[in-house]
């Protein structure tokens, strides 16, 4: 029970500890939110004065006469209310309607997407492994040279190809226009028309990675002792390389995916650029040029959140695979 309490514990520090540099962090940067947002007002031909400029300021909370702690006090108040403030890039949508929106696509696409790579991946891995020094080897330089080229090339290849040549998939977009957005068949199909594409960009990208370090924990695995003794009673090989090699040699995997399922609601921002895909990470590039330091900070504070809740699950459920660790800890 120490074990669990003592990783709560931590992981509660970790939080108050990302919450405050996501407090102090914009305050630093160069830049005003006002001043971005006052300069679309005049391009609008509206007038700006010292009282809407304050009045702008206060709405922000960039210059409330409040002394820094109580900035910061209220910062955290407004954090646990689900205040997250009012979007510049956006305006005058709040924070946390503009996330609202954007997530969801985000999860779908780079959730899915992450899952199959992960699971391609593995499986590739370890039949690999389990077969090393036989042309399944070849695998591995294939993949690892599509991890190791550019993402925005690889998305671009692919829309070259696909969508201009082939014109089998739209070029940009997270559903048709034209329809009505909602849980109907249409839509949804319209949906996943639309992102296979960026979906099969990051699959591409990214099994390589998991079946490289699937293959060598395999090799690594297989010559452990109670490998040798399960081929000297005679078991299957499928039996060994599922129920004995694979089920030790996956456990740095599954931490790894744990932390990628974490950075999912981070989305994907060049492929989203790319593709004009409507999810998070474009919202997060558009803060960034707007210097829209109320949305940057929610959307950081969403994958704080998330990263820590997936390395907070991982930590607790390899208390339970693996008993070493409360053990040792």
């Amino acid at each position: 029970m120490r074990y669990y309490a003592r990783k709560l514990g931590f992981y509660l520090v970790a939080l108050w500890a990302a919450l405050t540099l996501n407090f102090f962090i914009p305050r630093m940067m160069p830049g005003n939110p006002v001043d971005t947002l006052l300069a679309k007002l005049q391009q609008r031909g509206g007038s700006v004065g010292p009282d809407v400029r304050e009045s702008y300021e206060l709405m922000l909370g960039t210059d409330t006469g409040d002394a820094l702690w109580n900035q910061y006090f209220s910062y955290l108040g407004n954090m646990f209310r689900g205040d997250l403030g009012v979007s510049v890039s956006v305006f005058p949508e709040e924070v946390t309607t503009v996330i609202s929106q954007s997530l969801p696509w985000t999860i779908v696409l780079v959730g899915i997407a992450t899952f199959l790579s992960f699971l391609v991946g593995v499986v590739l891995g370890m039949v690999v492994g389990w077969k090393r020094g036989t042309w399944l080897d070849s695998l591995i330089p294939a993949t690892t040279v599509l991890s190791a080229v550019p993402y925005f090339w690889l998305a671009l290849i692919f829309v070259m190809i696909f969508s201009t040549s082939l014109a089998w998939f739209p070029l940009n977009g997270g559903y048709d226009v034209a329809l009505a957005t909602g849980w109907n068949w249409e839509f949804i199909n319209s949906a996943i028309y639309h992102g296979f594409l960026p979906a099969l960009t990051i699959v591409v990208s990214s099994v390589g990675g998991w079946l490289l370090g699937m293959r060598n924990m395999m090799v690594s695995t297989m010559s452990e002792d109670y490998i040798l003794t399960a081929q000297a009673k005679g078991l299957r090989n499928r039996r060994i390389m599922t129920r004995y090699a694979a089920r030790n040699a996956v456990l740095p995997s599954v931490a790894g995916f744990a932390i990628s399922l974490g950075f999912v609601v981070s989305g994907s921002i060049i492929t989203e650029q790319v593709f004009s895909y409507p999810g998070i990470g474009g919202k997060l590039l558009q803060a960034v040029e707007n210097s829209d330091y109320a949305l940057m900070q929610g959307i950081f504070l969403i994958i704080t959140v998330a990263v820590l809740a997936a390395n907070l699950v991982v930590d607790l459920l390899y208390g339970f695979i693996d008993p070493r660790t409360r053990v040792e800890n």
